[in-house]
Parts: C-alpha cells; structure tokens; sequence
C-alpha cells in the first residue's frame, strides 16, 4: 500500500509533467520518475507514471498525425527495440539501489545537456541523414526511456541535426516515436511485472492531475518566462539526482 504523501508527491509530478508538455516543449516528463525514484522502489515510480505520460501524449499525437520525419522516426524505432532489451534486462541482472544510480545520472546529466545546447557546445547544425546514427541515437532512446522515462536527449541531438526538420516536423516525431515507445514499454513493463492493480489503479487517478497541468502549461506559457520555469525545474532536478546517487552509492 502507497503512502498518501507518496501520492501526494506523484500528483505533483504528474502535473509537472502536464504542465510541461502544455507549455514547455515536454521535455521534463521523466521528471516525475525520478522525483518519486527517491522515496520508492524504482520500478514502482516508472510504473505509476507510464500511463500518466501515455495519457498525455495521446491527443497530441491526433494533432500530429501524418507530420512527423518518417526517415528519422523509422531510424530511431529501429534502435529503440534493442536499446529496450537492453534497459529490460538491467532489471534482471541490477539492485534498485543500481538504477537508482542510473536515473540520478540521466537527471544530472539532462540540465547540462539542456545548458549546452543553450550555449551552442552541442551543434544543431543541419547534417547528411544517416540511418545508423539514427539507430544508435534510438538504442540511446530505448535504453533512456525504460530505466527512467527519459529518451529526449538522444533523440533530440539527432534529430536537430536532421535537414528539412523544422519545429512543427521534430515534435510531431518526438510525439509519434515517444506514443510508439511508450507503448512498446507498456508491454514490457506488464511481461516482467512492475505494473500490479494497485498501480494501475493509482496511475489513473493520476491522470486527471496531468491533463489539469496541460492546461495549466498552456496558461503558464503566456506568462511565465521559459527561463525562469527551467531554471527552478533544472535546479530541482539537478538535486533530485544528487540524492538518488547519494542514496544508490551509499
């Protein structure tokens, strides 16, 4: 049985999520992972907030049905299966206190990737399509995405360097190939056993928090500076991932 303050916490997460896919770009939907990764078991967290972020991605992928690149999107699905294997093996074979380690890692690591690419040390700059890159950036994806709901940053460094890729054309694959992936992990997730009732249950009642901070983020966008809405979710991230290496070392 969850904790009500547990619940508590995965509400907000689930809002933070909505409120970023509203009105932020999504890229802090794995945020709410590794936030409840430091007060329950891990497999539990990506558990409750799976179908949260399904929920959420499954209107906009109506929106962008049809717009997505379709090299692009066919390269990275392609790596994502393995990269999927790979993070559900680590299940088998790794402690919790291990992919504690691991989703403290990605939550470091993805403020200072965001940091570089702000300051240019990550070009975006429009390259050659190449379809084993593409593989490798979706092995990076799959991977990401089932040990800690966070497949953004190898998706995004590939797919901003991609030519004829504009801002409508990226989100419209990030939604395609994150619904597919999503959905992909569902199956997994349910063959060795992270979801139960009890978080299915819990999940669902999770959802509504979401869909409110999608509205919410749409709100927000109008009035809150993005840099202001980063630099406070950066920072609190950044310290979430101290504290689940602190408690996964240690």
């Amino acid at each position: 049985m969850l904790e009500g303050w547990v619940i508590v916490l995965a509400a907000a997460g689930a809002l933070l999520a909505g409120i970023s896919k509203g009105g932020f770009g999504g890229s802090l939907g794995f945020a709410s992972s590794a936030i409840l990764a430091v007060v329950v078991e891990p497999g539990v967290a990506l558990a409750l907030m799976l179908p949260v972020l399904m929920a959420i991605d499954l209107a906009a992928v109506r929106a962008y049905w049809g717009r997505w690149h379709a090299p692009g999107a066919r390269a990275i699905l392609t790596g994502a299966v393995p990269g999927l294997a790979i993070g559900a093996a680590l299940f088998f074979v790794v402690s919790s206190d291990a992919i504690r380690v691991l989703i403290g890692l990605i939550a470091v690591a993805f403020p200072l990737f965001r940091l570089a690419m702000a300051r240019g040390l990550i070009a975006n700059r429009p390259k050659v399509f190449d379809r084993r890159k593409g593989w490798l950036a979706g092995m990076g994806v799959g991977f990401a995405s089932f040990v800690a709901h966070a497949g953004g940053p190898p998706f995004a460094v590939f797919m901003l360097g991609q030519e004829g890729v504009d801002k409508t054309r990226y989100h419209a694959t990030s939604v395609m190939v994150f619904w597919v992936v999503n959905a992909l992990k569902a199956v997994i997730y349910a063959g060795i056993g992270l979801f139960t009732w009890q978080t299915l249950g819990w999940s669902l009642a999770l959802i509504p928090f979401a869909l409110v901070g999608t509205y919410v983020g749409v709100w927000a966008h109008k009035i809150i500076p993005e840099r202001l809405f980063f630099a406070v979710t950066y920072t609190a991230l950044a310290l979430t991932g101290l504290k689940l290496l602190h408690d996964g070392l240690l």
